[in-house]
């Protein structure tokens, strides 16, 4: 058994040349927002969630994103409605909330 059920990190990483990043998508706001909610739901501690912050993810064609371990599952998303379907499917029940997937070949650019 792993310390926590579920760990997500959020990519908060802002880029001052102009290059598109999470930041400048609300990566920020939508952290809080999940850590609240979870907050909320019981869920975080010792068995249960984790919510952090991290750096560049270098999926930045993606902004912005998120993954979920264990499972390496990683997620865009656009408003805290989105945020709100991965804390209650995923992070509450474990299923994968599909249509917020961001797709395996977007990388960087």
């Amino acid at each position: 058994m792993s310390y926590y059920k579920y760990h997500i990190f959020f990519c908060l990483n802002e880029r001052s040349n102009g290059e598109n990043c999470c930041a400048q998508h609300g990566a920020q706001a939508a952290f809080e927002h999940c850590a609240r909610r979870a907050k909320e739901e019981g869920l975080l501690g010792v068995g249960g969630v984790r919510v952090n912050k991290a750096g560049c993810l270098n999926r930045c064609a993606g902004a912005p994103v998120a993954v979920v371990y264990p499972g390496e599952t990683w997620y865009t998303y656009v408003d805290t409605s989105d945020i709100d379907e991965i804390v209650e499917s995923h992070l509450k029940q474990g299923r994968v909330v599909e249509r917020l997937l961001l797709p395996p070949e977007v990388g960087r650019w």
